[in-house]
């Protein structure tokens, strides 16, 4: 029997043939509407449609339905008939290849997507003189690393075909391409001294107006910033994406200490992975907490105990009473 038909969720309510089945002589009156009434369902979620170009130059692509870094790229791909492999990394509201409008983890909803794709190869031989080269390493969530920053002074600033935005393909001929960004910094900081190795590079595709920049302090208070104040799409490497609010000063300023400690301790910057150590962190209620958090999370990293002490206080000890 049928009794739902002009109190529920039927799609013609006031048919005929729903009012009449299955109502018999003597029978009671139905019960009240709001009685029977279905649940309502949870609201729909909005459609987020992102414009993108290919930052080298090319119409304007519309795309929508990913979740995490590898599906926006091969949405990206598909806009623009190119492999997902083709895409190095994206920036956000500017074709240049600038780290500090890399695209992370978080995309504000009015962010204009560029793409930067490969462009030419090339190596170049290496003599390791000091213990660090000078490279900050972190990578596009999708399989391929690249340089973040290069130190001023250092034996890579010197060598002048290094540009910051370049992909590392391979370290004396060994890909290392689906390598994460602390893989390839512990296998650069483990090379020996005085002996010469080979790096091969990929390089951004470049329009005629882009200007590779060679080097960019870590101390940008705007690098984690994508839209504060406004929601943004937050990318998850498990799990669907979610719509948040974009990250308060106060966690803007933590994520930065953070993301300022995994350059210093393991060469590294991933806003992503700073922003989702000062959530482990917030809800930890000491450093040994939060060291067995950040093990069950991110045990790969095997970050040591010093480094997590120190992401401790970066993020819970200045709060001086902010919520």
């Amino acid at each position: 029997m049928r009794q739902a038909g002009r109190h529920g969720w039927q799609a013609q309510e006031d048919s005929p043939m729903e009012n009449s089945v299955g109502q018999e002589l003597g029978t009671p009156e139905p019960p009240a509407a709001e009685s029977i009434l279905a649940p309502r369902p949870p609201r729909a979620r909005p459609r987020l449609v992102f414009h993108t170009q290919l930052a080298h130059g090319s119409p304007t692509g519309r795309i929508e339905g990913f979740t995490n870094v590898k599906e926006l790229y091969a949405k990206i791909a598909e806009v623009f008939s190119i492999s997902p492999t083709e895409i190095l990394f994206c920036t956000l509201n500017t074709h240049k290849v600038d780290m500090q409008k890399l695209l992370g983890g978080q995309i504000g909803l009015e962010d204009f997507i560029f793409a930067h794709v490969r462009g030419e190869t090339k190596e170049v031989e290496v003599t390791k003189t000091e213990d660090a080269l000078g490279l900050t390493i972190t990578d596009n969530g999708a399989g391929y690393a690249f340089i973040k920053r290069i130190k001023e002074g250092s034996i890579i600033n010197r060598i002048q075909t290094v540009c910051v935005g370049d992909s590392i393909e391979a370290i004396n001929d060994h890909t290392i391409v689906g390598c994460r960004h602390y893989e390839v910094a512990r296998m650069l900081r483990e090379l020996p001294r005085a002996q010469p190795f080979t790096l091969r590079l990929v390089q951004p595709k470049k329009a005629f107006d882009m200007i590779g920049q060679r080097m960019r302090s870590s101390k940008s208070l705007g690098e984690s910033r994508v839209a504060s104040g406004k929601e943004t799409l937050r990318l998850r490497a498990q799990g669907p994406a979610t719509l948040e609010e974009g990250p308060s000063p106060f966690e803007e300023e933590a994520a930065r200490r953070v993301d300022d400690l995994l350059e210093s301790y393991m060469g590294i910057r991933d806003s992503e992975l700073a922003s989702t150590m000062v959530e482990a962190a917030k809800e930890s209620l000491g450093v040994a907490q939060l060291a067995r958090g950040l093990d069950s999370m991110l045990g790969e990293f095997a970050f040591p105990q010093e480094f997590v002490a120190e992401v401790w206080a970066a993020v819970c000890q200045p709060k001086g009473g902010q919520e």
